[in-house]
């Protein structure tokens, strides 16, 4: 890891945090060049604040109810998130749509994690439809966030079997494993700049690509 100044991160949440106590672990470990500056939820009770806040991060509750738009609650968050300098939006369950005023702010430079291989299966309860439509492999992916429902450029993706049984809890479960490795590696590529988009690709530089990325899809996806 380098000595420069790290990269940092404000993490939107609205659940139990898994995806974020990833990435705060990485972090810690110094596997990753990048701090979380800030967690924000618009869940006053989501596990993830009290996550973040045993580990001395500064963990904001923004009410939905007190904004009478998407867009102005959205400049809320986005006021928080420049108070604190930070460089990567990082999605971790966060449950609301970003507005276009949002994307605009920050073309780019927003990140969410999806259990799912897209194009296939976006939006609400994946697993669920993976299991619906009979996949036979499903997984995860890493994707820059824009205007649609997951349909940024696609930064990693991992695999991961359906077996005969699984249940959505059981599947859940496996992807899971996968999201907590991915997140944090795609989050690195941002922090040394290797991550170029390319209209729907997202192009990953440097030939020196650490070994342990090599089980994983770089290539982006294009639905088209």
């Amino acid at each position: 890891m380098s000595g420069e100044k790290k990269l940092q991160l404000g993490v939107l949440v609205s659940g139990r945090g898994s995806n974020l106590q990833a990435i705060i672990d990485a972090s810690q470990a110094a596997k990753i060049d990048a701090l979380v500056a800030i967690v924000i939820s618009d869940v006053a009770d989501a596990r993830a604040l009290e996550l973040a806040r045993r580990h001395g991060i500064d963990a904001t509750f923004v009410d939905p109810r007190l904004h009478t738009t998407s867009e102005e609650f959205d400049r809320t968050v986005i006021d928080l998130l420049r108070k604190r300098e930070v460089d990567l939006v990082c999605l971790a369950g966060f449950m609301r749509l970003l507005s276009p005023h949002f994307i605009r702010e920050y073309r780019h430079n927003i990140m969410n994690i999806h259990p799912a291989l897209l194009p296939a299966f976006p939006g609400l309860h994946a697993q669920r439809q993976a299991l619906r439509y009979g996949v036979k492999v499903s997984g995860c992916t890493v994707h820059f966030v824009d205007e649609g429902v997951d349909t940024g450029p696609i930064i990693m993706q991992a695999v991961v079997p359906v077996l005969d049984d699984d249940t959505d809890e059981s599947l859940s479960a496996r992807i899971l494993t996968y999201e907590h490795q991915i997140y944090p590696q795609a989050i690195q590529l941002f922090a040394e700049g290797r991550l170029e988009i390319r209209d729907r690709r997202v192009v990953c530089h440097g030939t020196d690509t650490p070994q342990q990325y090599e089980k994983y899809t770089w290539r982006a996806i294009n639905p088209s």
